[in-house]
C-alpha cells in the first residue's frame, strides 16, 4: 500500500512537470511568429549587401589572410591595386566631389595595367604547361585547350573560390563573372612582381593547369570531322593517307547491327571503331586513330602538374627573371 502511494505521488509530480513546462511557450508566440513571417513575405527578399558593409569588416585584415590562405607572399600593395577596379575609384572620386572636395586624392591605383599583364602570363604560361604535358598534341588543339582553360567562366570559376568576391572592390554588385575573371588575372600579376616568375608559373599550374586533372581531353576540343583532321594529320606527318576497312558486322538489317570497322595507313592498323552503322564506325575509329596518334588515349598516363618552371621554358616566349625555380608546398 505504502509503495502504490509513493508510485502514485510520483506521477503526479511527472504531471505538474510536464502542464509546466508546457506553460512556458505563451499563447502569443505562434500567431506573432506567423505575421511576422507573413510581413517579411511581404516586403521581399532583402537585397544582397557586399561584406564590406557589415560592422566588423576589415579590409586590411583580409588582404592580408588572403595571401596567407594561397600560402603566397604578396607586397601589400600591389595586391590591393590587384582587387581595385576603376568603377570603385570613378565612384570615390564623385562621392568626394559632392562632398566639395576640388582634388580627390584616394591614394590607390586601379588595376588595369595588372589586367593587362596578368591575362599576358596567364596565357603564356597555360600554354607552355600544355606544350610540355602534351608534346604530340598538335597547336591547333593546344590552342583550343588554352582557350577553354583561360576562358572568362573558368577563370571566374577558379577566382570565385579562391574568395575573392568579399576581396573585390568594384562599383558593380553582385559580381559578375568579369570582375571575376579580371580580378584573377591582376592577381597573377602581383604575385609575379611580388615573388617572381617561379611563384607566379606554380600559381597558374596549380589552380588553372590543374582544371584538367581526371578530365578527358576531348572535352575541350571541337572536331567536326575526324576523318578530314586525321587525312590532315596525316599528310602534315608526310604519312600515307588512312584508309577505312571493314572489320567485321553483325545483325545487319537488324535494329541490333554493329559495325567494327579499322583505319590502316600503309598497311598499319592506326585505331578502330564501333557502331550501328559503318559511318558511325568510321567517325569513332578516325577519333580513336587520333587520340593515338595525339597520345590522349583514355588510358593515358595523366597529366604531369610537377612540371616547373625550367621543364617548360623552351616554349616561352619571355624568359624568366631568374633561372632558379621553387617547389610549391
Amino acid at each position: 500500500m505504502m509503495l502504490f502511494s509513493v508510485t502514485r505521488s510520483l506521477l503526479r509530480g511527472a504531471q505538474r512537470f510536464d502542464i509546466h513546462r508546457n506553460r512556458d511557450v505563451h499563447r502569443w508566440v505562434a500567431p506573432t511568429l506567423r505575421e511576422l513571417r507573413r510581413r517579411r513575405e511581404k516586403m521581399g527578399p532583402e537585397a544582397a549587401l557586399p561584406r564590406s558593409s557589415h560592422s566588423d569588416w576589415n579590409y586590411s585584415a583580409e588582404i592580408f589572410a588572403f595571401g596567407k590562405r594561397l600560402q603566397e607572399s604578396f607586397d601589400a600593395n600591389v595586391l590591393q591595386q590587384a582587387f581595385t577596379h576603376q568603377s570603385f575609384i570613378e565612384q570615390e572620386t564623385r562621392k568626394q566631389a559632392a562632398v566639395g572636395i576640388e582634388q580627390p586624392v584616394l591614394g590607390v591605383h586601379d588595376n588595369r595595367e595588372l589586367i593587362a599583364q596578368g591575362e599576358q602570363l596567364v596565357a603564356e604560361y597555360v600554354e607552355a604547361f600544355l606544350l610540355t604535358a602534351l608534346p604530340r598534341l598538335p597547336r591547333q588543339f593546344i590552342a583550343s585547350v588554352r582557350e577553354a582553360l583561360t576562358s572568362e567562366a573558368q577563370l571566374a570559376h577558379v577566382s570565385s573560390h579562391l574568395g575573392t568576391k568579399d576581396i573585390i572592390m568594384a562599383a558593380e554588385f553582385p559580381i559578375d563573372d568579369t570582375l571575376l575573371a579580371s580580378t584573377l588575372k591582376a592577381i597573377v600579376a602581383a604575385l609575379q612582381r611580388s615573388s617572381g616568375d617561379e611563384r607566379c608559373f606554380l600559381f597558374v599550374r596549380d589552380f588553372l593547369c590543374g582544371q584538367l586533372n581526371q578530365r578527358d581531353l576531348y572535352e575541350y576540343l571541337e572536331i567536326a570531322d575526324p576523318l578530314r583532321t586525321l587525312q590532315e594529320y596525316c599528310k602534315e606527318r608526310g604519312l600515307a593517307d588512312p584508309e577505312p576497312r571493314l572489320i567485321g558486322n553483325v545483325g545487319r538489317n537488324t535494329l541490333l547491327a554493329a559495325h567494327q570497322v579499322g583505319i590502316y595507313s600503309d598497311r598499319k592498323l592506326l585505331g578502330t571503331g564501333y557502331g550501328e552503322s559503318q559511318t558511325v564506325a568510321v567517325e569513332e575509329a578516325a577519333r580513336d586513330c587520333l587520340r593515338q596518334l595525339f597520345g590522349t588515349e583514355l588510358h593515358m598516363k595523366p597529366v604531369d602538374f610537377t612540371l616547373t618552371l625550367s621543364d617548360c621554358a623552351q616554349h616561352l616566349t619571355r624568359r624568366p627573371a631568374s633561372g632558379k625555380v621553387e617547389k610549391r608546398q
